[in-house]
């Protein structure tokens, strides 16, 4: 009935009339988008039309030149002219389009002001009530909008330094009255106070917009770079409107808060002002802003504030800036030094701690406050040598005399009454003799001159407190530091007084009972004195040459070093042995570092030329067997005393407890029979003719364990023949001595020989093949010899043996001091340039050395750049120190290393640490004392019929005793073991024995004991007198061959003569 429904086309249709409705929709869009875009750009073109309209009003009435070259001289229009079009400009204003002609409308404003007709001055705007709010509302906007541009302006750019003048006369001029010209004559007197208000009212809006931000930031800009961009103009205008505020608000603290955060903080402020604008700095100092500054900072929260409120080192710049406004105004930092020092102290400390909490692996190094974590500012780093200069105050003579001025009075009180006393005892005899009783009595008391609670005390432990917290913090300024310290003339003598003045021994019974009390903190202020004090007097002494210490005597008398080292020995060893710190966090701890660096100085300087009584280095309270057995049962107190003084146990003590350790060591790596009934052995085959090449081939890349061991040597003949049999210790002994004998022969260019014939590396030994090899091989050969207690004959130059020990790399060690016992003409020279009082530049010094190469000249640079660079008096003492440094250093530098390197596989660092260089020379070569002929006998082995109340023997030792001199003695010594010191511990460990034998033939006939020949030497049965022969020696076994002469005249003859030719040094 019905036609059925065609499904397609429906849905065609549907989809037909869906797309038309969306493409009305899309019209419809379309339409109103274009209706906006119109509408959009209508109304910015309607505006830039009106923005032009606008500037070319103000234009026309600004009377702006077209070029910048013409004088800026406008007609002025009406004063209402003039608000209206600075009304309509500031609605449109723009800084990137409109800097130039805002520069004009400052200069017209400029121009205005000055114009004392109330219809053409700008300000005359103020008298209208009907604008005058408007119109002060557009002043304040006018004001910021300079201050916005000071913000983009670059003070660098010589056109934006123009125009950052212009903006800061338009801040100058209306934030005062002074230039207005309508206050002049009488009508403007009544004007001036509702005027003065005003521009309060206009200081205070702009602080609340930021001002001294901005002025933070343009100061910066100008300042913080390495040569100033300012003006002194414009220098002196940015300061007199930063100061402004303060003077209209009467310093209120929210203000003084403000300028200390971004004025003071600004890089080396300060010095510039103070170098470029005096009158400012006049003004700072007429308004006491140093102490204002202080008496803020005082209260520990606003400090807080402060610092936490600066980037790091901007709170350094803050400190700088302080010591350099203190140091001017003398008064303020006179009245209120306690202050200074307080606010010092914790800006430091807090400084520290900042650095500390920014450590981390990503670090950079900061000139000052050495390496952390920290913002690349590279106009901050820029200033830093500025900042630097203001910090060197903080050290300077003018500033110690002021920080320690109780002090300096007590002293010299002290002085007065000593001179009244002195001239008292002279009038009067019987008065001096009761004075020198009295005194007698007064060195027995007890009693201090100076309590710690006194006055006294306190004044001077506090500046001491600030100058520690100095060192430790401005890291990359120690040494300046200590420098300014050490050298002045009357910092270290009053504060050894006061030392001396605490007590018996210097107070070490106050600081023992300090230690406990704060047990690993020290943080009574006493021991900052001790630390300030030990630090400086070390850096001084490490610079004094020897004519310095021991003639002049400067600073300190010979009396003061022995009893300071005296209170230091007893000090650093109670403090240890008593266990009053944690020994794992010692380094932390400033005043035992300190004390205990002093204290090493003092001992290797008498180490090195001696100025103290005998055995005065020992400590008597402890027997060095109680400290031997605490250490052999390992307690921490006994290893740290030997790891940090291991000088206050006698050296013969030391020797004993060395080779203690080298048997320990050989028992733990069985080389001994005690732990292994064979234990392991090295074999080596030598020939005659070359004993240091087989020696250096064979032995060279032995492991350091089996060259420990027991090495056993096989001879060679001349002939090419075995010699019978392989030593038990003595042909090792031999061939140890031929080598080295032959490796330190100067001749053979490895080592030379000083003026007094002592050796050290050639800085020429790169001509033999292998040098630093062979330096290696000789270094092992010597560790060798050390390990096994053989004694050779081998005398080093001390600075070498400093280097052996590895003192040079200490902070406290001075090239200076041992460069004469290398070169004592370069030494002399150097010490004329150091105390030469002319110009030293006008000696043509440079920091390089010219030095002769196999007759080819080089010129080695002491610094980068170092030819180029001049000698000065500023510069002079580390010229001297570097070329020392270079001559005993850095020219033997891979010599020395290589021979210690071969030297240490062998005997263990650890050991030498107890040994100072002139101890290890005996370790190497024997004591320098007297023989003692008593004990040599005692220890003596006789053979061939020979025993100790032998005729022959009788003559031998008081020939030896009692006719031969200490020099012929020691002749004789090294005639029979090749040695002319006595070991170490005695001839009771000689090793071999000291021998003698009866011998009735040549060396080359000996064949050793027989029993006729036993027989005939006991019995002392003799056909006739050998006088055709002379005594001879086995060096290798410590044997000396002795005929059985008849006469103890020809004994005496034959044997003198045998020790003067050298004869006996033969083989058997």
């Amino acid at each position: 009935m019905f036609n059925s429904i065609d499904h397609t086309k429906k849905n065609q249709f549907l989809e037909q009339t869906k797309a038309a409705r969306e493409e009305r929709a899309f019209e419809r869009r379309r339409d109103n988008a274009a209706i906006k875009i119109q509408s959009l750009f209508r109304g910015h073109v309607c505006r830039v039309k009106l923005q032009t309209q606008v500037r070319q009003e103000l234009d026309l009435l600004l009377q702006i030149p077209q070029t910048m070259d013409i004088e800026y001289n406008p007609k002025q229009r009406p004063v209402l002219e003039l608000f209206s079009a600075l009304k309509k400009f500031l609605f449109v204003f723009n800084i990137k389009e409109d800097k130039r002609r805002y520069e004009y409308v400052c200069r017209y404003l400029l121009l205005s002001v000055q114009s004392e007709n109330t219809k053409t001055s700008y300000v005359a705007m103020s008298m209208q009530k009907q604008h005058v709010l408007s119109w002060i509302q557009q002043l304040k906007t006018v004001l910021w909008n300079c201050c916005v541009c000071l913000k983009y302006l670059k003070p660098e750019n010589h056109r934006d330094n123009q125009a950052i003048v212009v903006h800061l006369r338009m801040l100058i001029t209306f934030t005062c009255i002074g230039s207005w010209g309508i206050v002049k004559g009488k009508t403007g007197e009544a004007l001036k106070p509702g005027l003065n208000q005003l521009c309060n009212n206009i200081m205070g809006f702009l602080n609340s917009k930021g001002f001294y931000s901005v002025i933070q930031v343009l100061l910066t800009r100008g300042l913080a770079r390495s040569k100033p961009v300012f003006s002194n103009t414009s220098l002196t205008a940015v300061i007199t409107i930063a100061l402004r505020p303060l003077l209209a608000s009467n310093f209120s603290e929210n203000l003084m808060t403000m300028f200390l955060l971004h004025i003071l903080s600004v890089p080396a402020v300060i010095y510039h002002i103070n170098t470029h604008s005096q009158e400012c700095m006049n003004t700072l100092v007429t308004h006491r802003i140093f102490k204002r500054c202080l008496d803020l900072l005082t209260n520990e929260q606003s400090t807080r504030i402060v610092f936490n409120s600066l980037e790091g080192n901007y709170a350094l710049c803050l400190l700088a800036n302080l010591v350099h406004l203190g140091y001017t105004e003398v008064e303020g930092l006179v009245e209120n030094t306690l202050k200074f020092m307080n606010v010092m102290i914790y800006l430091l400390d807090s400084c520290k701690k900042y650095v500390q909490s920014k450590k981390s692996n990503l670090t950079l190094w900061h000139p000052v406050l050495g390496w952390f974590s920290q913002n690349t500012d590279q106009s901050l780093h820029e200033a830093m040598p500025y900042v630097v200069k203001q910090l060197q105050l903080l050290w300077s003579s003018k500033m110690i005399r002021l920080l320690f001025n109780e002090l300096l009075e007590y002293v010299d009180a002290n002085k007065q009454t000593q001179q009244q006393t002195n001239k008292s005892s002279a009038s009067s005899p019987t008065k001096g003799l009761l004075k020198k009783a009295l005194e007698k009595a007064s060195s027995k008391n007890t009693c201090a001159k100076i309590k710690l609670g006194s006055h006294v005390a306190r004044a001077t432990c506090l500046p001491c407190d600030l100058y520690q917290q100095a060192i430790n913090t401005l890291s990359q300024l120690r040494l300046d530091i200590l420098g300014g310290l050490s050298y002045n003339k009357v910092l270290l003598p009053i504060l050894w007084k006061f030392l001396c003045d605490l007590g018996p021994n210097c107070g070490l019974k106050v600081f023992l009972e300090l230690f406990p009390q704060s047990p690993n903190t020290t943080l009574h202020p006493v021991f900052s004195l001790l630390s300030l004090f030990s630090e400086s007097a070390g850096h001084l002494i490490t610079t004094l040459d020897d004519i310095e210490m021991y003639e002049q005597q400067r600073m300190f008398s010979l009396d003061d070093y022995i009893k300071m080292s005296d209170f230091l020995n007893h000090f650093v060893f109670k403090v240890i042995w008593n266990s009053l710190i944690d020994f794992q966090v010692t380094g932390s701890c400033n005043v035992f570092s300190a004390a205990r660096s002093l204290l090493m100085i003092l001992y290797e300087r008498d180490s090195r030329r001696s100025f103290t009584p005998k055995d005065h280095w020992l400590i008597r309270d402890v027997k060095p067997s109680t400290i031997i057995s605490e250490l052999e049962a390992g307690r921490k107190n006994a290893q740290f005393i030997m790891q940090k003084i291991p000088h206050i146990i006698p050296f013969s003590e030391r020797v004993v407890l060395f080779r203690k350790y080298v048997m320990k060591e050989k028992d733990f790596l069985g080389l001994t029979e005690s732990v292994c009934t064979s234990p392991q052995s090295t074999l080596i085959t030598i020939h005659r003719s070359r004993i240091v090449e087989d020696g250096y081939r064979q032995l060279a890349q032995l492991p350091a364990r089996n060259l420990k061991g027991v090495i056993r040597v096989k001879f060679v003949n001349e002939q090419g023949l075995d010699e019978a049999g392989i030593d038990q210790d003595g042909v090792f002994k031999e061939f140890l001595e031929e080598t080295i004998s032959r490796v330190f022969d100067p001749s053979l260019s490895l080592f030379k020989a000083t003026s007094e014939q002592k050796l050290y590396p050639s800085s020429t030994s790169y001509i033999q093949e292998d040098h630093l090899a062979l330096f290696d091989f000789l270094g092992r050969m010597l560790g060798k010899a050390v390990y096994e207690g053989i004694v050779v004959d081998v005398p080093f130059a001390p600075f070498f043996l400093t280097q052996i020990l590895g003192h040079q790399q200490s902070s406290t060690y001075s090239s200076l001091d041992e460069l004469p016992s290398l070169d004592p003409e370069l030494a002399k020279s150097l010490s004329y340039l150091k105390h030469y009082e002319g110009d030293v530049s006008e000696l043509d010094l440079t920091f390089s050395c010219d030095e002769d190469c196999m007759g080819r000249l080089e010129t080695h640079e002491l610094v980068p750049g170092g030819k180029v660079i001049g000698v000065t008096d500023e510069n002079k003492i580390r010229y001297v120190h570097l070329m020392a440094h270079f001559r005993m250093y850095c020219q033997i530098k891979e010599q020395t290393a290589a021979f210690i390197r071969g030297f240490r596989s062998v005997v263990n660092h650890e050991w030498l640490n107890m040994f100072s260089a002139p101890e290890l020379q005996k370790l190497i070569s024997g004591d320098n004392r007297d023989i003692d002929i008593e004990d040599l006998r005692r220890h003596t082995q006789y053979y061939g019929g020979y025993h100790n109340n032998h005729r022959v023997i009788n003559w031998l030792w008081d020939i030896v005793d009692h006719d031969f001199s200490a020099h012929e003695r020691s002749l004789f010594l090294k005639f029979v073991t090749s040695c002319s010191k006595p070991p170490l511990l005695g001839f009771s460990t000689l090793d071999p024995a000291f021998s003698i034998r009866c011998v009735e033939v040549s060396d080359d006939q000996d064949t050793g004991d027989t029993v006729g020949s036993v027989l005939k030497g006991f019995f002392n049965i003799r056909k006739k007198d050998p006088i055709g022969r002379l005594p001879t020696s086995s060096t290798c076994f410590n044997l000396l061959k002795l005929p059985n002469y008849q006469k103890k005249s020809t004994l005496k003859e034959k044997l003198r003569y045998a020790i003067h030719s050298n004869t006996g040094f033969e083989l058997s």
